[in-house]
């Protein structure tokens, strides 16, 4: 049973940073495309960013473009999700995804697997 369980939401002020995880396990993700999504209340679900398991290729929203970074620990099995210099716009429930690569990796039809979303809250 494939499952994506991500930690390391809160509550922050503008300008702070958190690292969110995102531990996967059921199945290999080699050659899978981890995604990051967050959905903000009374708003879609929207695309924040994307890598290739082996991270050799990312993407980025360009409202997170230099301020969020993804990297992952290959022997964990974990995708982290660095950020900073939050804004009170970055509040939302943030959502890790796993999918076979196929599409342009931003739309969340992209994904087969999804965790069960960790909140951000980012005061001003």
């Amino acid at each position: 049973q494939v499952q994506l369980v991500e930690s390391g939401g809160g509550l922050v002020q503008a300008g702070g940073s958190l690292r969110l995880s995102c531990a996967a396990s059921g199945r290999t993700f080699i050659g899978y495309v981890m995604g990051w999504f967050r959905q903000a209340p009374g708003k879609e679900r929207e695309f924040v960013a994307a890598s290739t398991w082996s991270g050799g290729t990312t993407v980025y929203a360009d409202s997170v473009k230099g301020r969020f970074t993804i990297s992952r620990d290959n022997a964990k099995n974990t995708v982290y999700f660095q950020m900073n210099s939050l804004k009170p716009e970055d509040t939302a429930v943030y959502y890790c995804a796993a999918g076979i690569g196929g599409g342009s990796w931003t739309t969340p039809p992209d994904y087969d697997y999804w965790g069960q979303g960790t909140q951000v809250t980012v005061s001003s």
